[in-house]
């Protein structure tokens, strides 16, 4: 993935029809944006396969790619999880919810700024994106997508949010240059477990999501 248009056409299709099976297994309204995030991620690699095909720089699949990347995940994957969560569990997951606003918010006004613009790197895609403060913004970014599923009440989640951890680690080590294109992809491929998870067993109201307890952190 990553590696060509072909690559990112044929995973974003696969990923997209699992999304679309979350959507469709799911049981409960509140869980439907958390079920749908393979199904944004697989779509978001149909835009870089976009990108891919017009040589990257600064065009509308460019800019599409960066919103979906930067501060709708931003946004959506914190705001997800406290939606999805068991009633006990959502205090602690306002906090990442509400650093994933403050970042979203930040990193739209960075898009509006000044376009993004893509590079074709050998086998990978590389985003030149104005970001004052990008060390700051780049922890809140990981706080509210990592750090939301991780401290999640549901196993499930934790083992996605322990996936896509040692994903942004990898990529940002391997890939330093091209880690939002690769690190995006990596938390499409490991968003299938959300299959899993909206195929778990039912629970009664008042059960809690999860028999084992939480992370220590």
């Amino acid at each position: 993935m990553c590696w060509s248009a072909t690559a990112d056409l044929a995973a974003g299709s696969v990923i997209c029809a699992l999304g679309a099976a979350c959507v469709v297994r799911t049981r409960r309204v509140r869980d439907l944006p958390l079920a749908a995030l393979p199904l944004l991620l697989g779509a978001h690699q149909l835009v870089e396969a976009a990108v891919w095909h017009q040589g990257g720089g600064k065009s509308a699949a460019t800019t599409a790619w960066a919103v979906i990347a930067l501060p709708v995940l931003a946004a959506w994957v914190p705001l997800a999880v406290l939606l999805a969560a068991p009633p006990s569990a959502r205090a602690r997951q306002a906090v990442p919810a509400a650093v994933g606003l403050l970042t979203a918010a930040a990193l739209a006004a960075c898009l509006a700024d000044r376009a993004p613009r893509a590079d074709i790197r050998g086998h990978t895609v590389g985003y030149a994106i104005h970001v004052p403060h990008s060390s700051l913004l780049i922890a809140g970014y990981l706080l509210a997508t990592v750090g939301s599923l991780l401290i999640a009440a549901d196993r499930i989640l934790r083992l996605l949010g322990v996936l896509t951890a040692v994903g942004a680690a990898v990529c940002a080590g391997v890939w330093r240059m091209e880690f939002v294109s690769t690190w995006c992809a990596f938390a499409a491929v490991v968003s299938v477990v959300m299959l899993i998870w909206v195929r778990r067993p039912a629970r009664s109201p008042g059960t809690p999501t999860s028999a084992a307890p939480g992370p220590a952190h």
